[in-house]
């Protein structure tokens, strides 16, 4: 089993960020109370054994802006059910994981750490509502190596209206600086979403397909070698289960869990969230719904689709985009040659 664990909490909020995220007053107690009861309940109902859990990731929000003892109850719960190898992730941002953070969190048994960085230039950290400085950014990656933390990945945003090839650059630049502490990258494109500051500012995208393809090429040439459109280096095996199709629980506010056929959602106000962090909202998936679901996932990583979920007229296009050099077919499993349409792909497909 994989479990999401969501930490809602932040300093504040970024410009383009959609996710649940709360500025931080005095609902921690409260919350962290609340999730160890939701583990618990979520634990017996999916009536999970000792060393059940093969990855647990811990998102936001920010995580690190909430102090360690908080987190230590909910650690002494899970222990047990973690296996030996399991992979154990947290997310933190460079100005709030601070050393004796990182230190409780490595002896907490986390082994893998995602830092928001997002940019290396102060003109695009600024336009992106982030609060560190480069500075900080370096000084917490080292900071990571230095309390134990082996796997480190780094978040960044490209394709925004700062992001032409001069810009593209000089990220790459700081991120060949870095790279030897690093073990993964993910560089997501910007997102225009709803209710947020950025919203209906269209302009701040850049909208540019070969600067994209070029800022891919020269990650890879980097060493990360691309596993998923937004993702390179060494496989994050939480994410990985969630585009193979796998069972995962997912507890704290707004956060997502499957099973099978269902999706099970929390509640998505705090204060009803800590009234009854049990609560959850289902949704069934028909078999239309999870081959589109498995046709997105799948194309949008090395993951690829199996030809026995694709019915005949599905097939059929499939191997036509085979000839045309799309698709690439091997042990009965489609693979997408360039995930940069692979949305397009999923689509074409679509049941």
């Amino acid at each position: 089993m994989h479990l999401y664990i969501h930490i809602p909490f932040c300093e504040s909020k970024c410009h383009y960020c959609s996710f649940t995220s709360l500025k931080k007053k005095d609902y921690e107690e409260a919350y962290f109370k609340a999730l160890l009861e939701d583990l618990k309940f979520q634990f017996d109902y999916f009536k999970l054994s000792k060393n059940s859990i093969q990855t647990l990731f811990i998102g936001g929000g920010t995580p690190s802006v909430v102090e360690e003892k908080f987190y230590e109850k909910i650690f002494n719960f899970l222990a047990p059910y973690l296996s030996q190898n399991s992979e154990n992730t947290i997310e933190a941002n460079p100005k709030s994981s601070i050393d004796s953070w990182l230190k409780n969190m490595k002896n907490f048994g986390l082994n893998r750490i995602s830092f928001g960085a997002q940019s290396f230039h102060s003109k695009k950290l600024e336009f992106l509502g982030r609060q560190h400085t480069q500075k900080e950014l370096f000084e917490s990656v080292e900071n990571a190596k230095k309390n134990g933390f082996e796997n480190i990945n780094l978040d960044l945003i490209y394709d925004t209206k700062f992001d032409d090839k001069k810009m593209l650059d000089f990220e790459l630049l700081h991120l060949e600086k870095i790279k030897k502490n690093l073990k993964h990258v993910s560089a997501y494109h910007l997102s225009i979403e709803k209710n947020t500051a950025f919203a209906n500012c269209f302009h701040f995208k850049k909208n540019a397909p070969r600067l994209m393809k070029y800022f891919i090429e020269q990650i890879q040439i980097l060493g990360f070698k691309q596993y998923e459109i937004s993702n390179f280096g060494r496989i994050c095996k939480h994410n990985l289960a969630y585009w193979q199709g796998k069972d995962y629980i997912g507890c704290g506010l707004s956060a997502v869990g499957f099973l099978k056929n269902q999706r099970f959602y929390t509640a998505k106000n705090l204060k009803a969230y800590i009234l009854n962090p049990s609560l959850r909202q289902i949704e069934n998936l028909n078999p239309k719904e999870l081959c589109l679901e498995r046709l997105f996932l799948g194309f949008r990583s090395k993951v690829g689709v199996h030809k026995k979920i694709l019915n005949t007229i599905q097939i059929q296009k499939a191997n036509e985009l085979v000839a045309n050099k799309k698709l690439e077919l091997k042990n009965n499993r489609f693979y997408n040659l360039n995930f940069l349409i692979s949305d397009e792909l999923a689509l074409y497909l679509a049941p």
